[in-house]
């Protein structure tokens, strides 16, 4: 399970530390994708991304899978960390996301997040968690 909040920076050659708790989780290789709904970077196990986009594949819509699937595939990348726990992070996914220097990793469960440091601070003084609660209770939950 992944979880917690870590910042570390992005070094000039856009290396980034992964904490050895997530690279334990994510296995040897795994997946850096962007993402659909925030400016963020998302993590996943290979095994998760598969099971990820198994759910895309299941729904009867080909078009909205096309579209998704070229969106999400075609800026992702499959990483193995170096012998210091970083891996390299394309430019292309750097810019997406906007990263900067300083940047956050958030564990999410079974995948991780990865955010500029100002934009996640943004991003959470915005969340309304009253509003979440009022949804999680029209789930029953």
């Amino acid at each position: 399970m992944l979880g917690g909040e870590y910042q570390h920076g992005l070094d000039a050659k856009n290396r980034l530390f992964i904490p050895a708790k997530f690279r334990e989780e994510l296995g040897e290789t795994f997946i850096i994708a962007r993402s659909l709904r925030e400016n963020c970077l998302k993590v996943y196990s290979s095994e998760e991304w598969n099971s990820y986009v198994q759910l895309m594949l299941e729904k009867n819509n080909r078009s909205l899978q096309e579209r998704v699937l070229r969106f999400l595939h075609a800026s992702m990348t499959q990483v193995s960390p170096d012998s210091h726990g970083r891996v390299l992070l394309p430019k292309q996914l750097v810019d997406l996301a906007g990263l900067k220097k300083d940047v956050v990793i958030v564990g999410c469960f079974n995948y991780a997040e990865i955010w500029d440091a100002e934009a996640y601070e943004n991003y959470k003084n915005k969340e309304d968690v009253d509003e979440m609660i009022r949804e999680l209770e029209t789930l029953g939950l």
